[in-house]
């Protein structure tokens, strides 16, 4: 049995996913995959525009575009239990 295995990559997001959070893997020219998470802020003019939780702009040509879909909002920061001594 071989240790490979094939995974399907499919892009699950539409323009009308526009504010919502997504998880997008886009090929990069020097032939790698690079991961991008955030809101989707704008999807026009063939290039998809993602907003990540530091605020950075990410923008994704469609055609870069391997797999994507909408993930859960992400959830908020821990709390730190307060010391009882």
């Amino acid at each position: 049995m071989s240790g490979r295995f094939a995974a399907r990559l499919v892009v699950s997001i539409t323009s009308t996913d526009v504010g919502q959070r997504i998880s997008l893997r886009r090929r990069v020219p020097t032939g790698e995959y690079s991961d991008v998470v955030g809101v989707l802020e704008s999807w026009s003019g063939g290039t998809l525009t993602v907003r990540r939780r530091d605020g950075e702009l990410v923008e994704v040509p469609e055609e870069a575009m391997v797999a994507a879909k909408v993930v859960p909002p992400q959830p908020p920061p821990r709390r730190r239990p307060r010391d009882q001594g």
